[in-house]
């Protein structure tokens, strides 16, 4: 009976020890996740702040490096907490290494995202926040992670597109982005009037909005429609700042045009009544 209790207490003991080392180490963990979260973004301010990063690529540093935190930081904590649970580490790590070599072939896939991904990064083909078309998606980049990378249609569709389907990356923010805006007039209208009366509305667009990196200006004639003589006009903006200018111009082009009673066609339809 005594020999029992002893061993009962024993036990007790162990259990208590452990349990309170588990929990220990699960407060710890639970302080240390936030914790270095908050480091890295501190790190990437302060490197941003002193102007050795853009803010697109500290935002596109700071998903990255808090991924790889995330998961050494949990691969550490199993680990540890298996030794805490009195788990034999090695025979673990042994038929890990099996079942690793055994799946290896199927995970392929997974060792291409990763390694493509390294490179996109080194490379510096996109940032967060770009405009890009990749893996046969166009958007806004949100996050560039280690397996996949996050782009954000303009319909509000978020594409997962795994980094191993990126062949080829067309980066729309690179530099200043292209306005341009066709104008349609009659075949009846004189073209130097319409040309001097769009450039005029250009040069004024020009000194009062701050988007416009270089331009408007008219180019001259671009086609011929069957009814209309197209105009173009060209402009350089801000990144992500085009369409916008697109639709002012617009706008400011039609006023200006019927002030000068100058046509912009329409199609036309008679009927002829026997």
């Amino acid at each position: 009976m005594l020999t029992n209790y002893f061993n009962t207490n024993n036990l007790l003991d162990s259990i208590i020890t452990i349990g309170g080392q588990a929990l220990i180490l699960v407060i710890a963990y639970m302080i240390a996740a936030p914790l270095g979260r908050k480091v890295v973004r501190s790190i990437i301010n302060q490197m941003a702040k002193r102007q050795q990063l853009s803010e697109n690529r500290g935002k596109t540093l700071e998903n990255l490096l808090i991924n790889v935190f995330n998961y050494t930081l949990l691969f550490l904590f199993i680990v540890t907490l298996l030794g805490v649970l009195g788990i034999p580490i090695g025979p673990l790590l042994a038929g890990a290494g099996i079942i690793g070599l055994a799946i290896g072939f199927g995970a392929q896939g997974l060792v291409s995202d990763v390694v493509t991904g390294f490179f996109i990064l080194i490379e510096k083909q996109l940032d967060v926040d770009d405009y890009v078309t990749a893996g046969g998606h166009d958007g806004i980049v949100e996050e560039l992670g280690l397996r996949t990378t996050k782009l954000r249609g303009f319909d509000g569709t978020l594409h997962y597109i795994p980094n191993r389907n990126i062949q080829v990356v067309n980066n729309h923010t690179r530099g200043n982005m292209r306005a341009l805006v066709d104008i349609s007039i009659g075949y009846s209208e004189n073209i130097d009037e319409a040309i001097k009366v769009l450039q005029n509305v250009c040069d004024e667009f020009a000194k009062n909005d701050h988007r416009i990196k270089d331009g408007p200006n008219v180019v001259g004639v671009q086609s011929f429609g069957s009814s209309d003589i197209v105009l173009r006009v060209i402009a350089q903006t801000e990144k992500m700042e085009q369409w916008g200018v697109e639709r002012d111009l617009r706008k400011q082009f039609k006023e200006a045009l019927d002030e000068a009673n100058i046509e912009i066609p329409f199609p036309h339809r008679v009927i002829v009544n026997k």
